[in-house]
């Protein structure tokens, strides 16, 4: 319950810049995955944005029509998939990008660069041990 009050109050923070985009929360998460790691097949945004596979087939087929993404299929199995950002999502990056840095060093001012880090560090051992079972 603690960790989902601090995803909470931190989206309270994020989400209206994203929303005032046009965006959804998933659609954002996408697109950062993307713009991070690259071209990835559906699969591996799956893991890396924590949305189930069913979710992300719809999500990426709403991307696509906004003209946010580009799917292409493997020249080698046809059955598998690339999917890559478009110029409009590459822009929105840019733009969001700016907004949410803000927050960020908003939130750092609110309760130190100290407490960040720690947390930062926190969550990402707590990862690491789970991610050993």
């Amino acid at each position: 319950m603690l960790l989902l009050r601090a995803r909470e109050k931190m989206m309270d923070r994020f989400r209206p810049l994203i929303t005032a985009q046009g965006l959804t929360e998933q659609q954002w998460r996408v697109i950062r995955a993307l713009n991070e790691k690259g071209p990835l097949e559906p699969r591996q945004i799956s893991d890396l944005c924590t949305i189930s596979s069913p979710s992300m087939a719809g999500v990426l087929a709403r991307m696509e029509t906004l003209g946010l993404v580009t799917k292409e299929r493997f020249a080698d199995d046809q059955r598998r998939v690339r999917v890559s950002l478009t110029a409009k999502s590459v822009k929105l990056v840019k733009v969001l990008s700016r907004d949410l840095e803000a927050e960020y060093g908003a939130i750092e001012r609110a309760v130190g660069a100290d407490v960040v880090a720690q947390v930062y560090q926190a969550v990402d051992a707590l990862l690491a041990g789970l991610d050993e079972d």
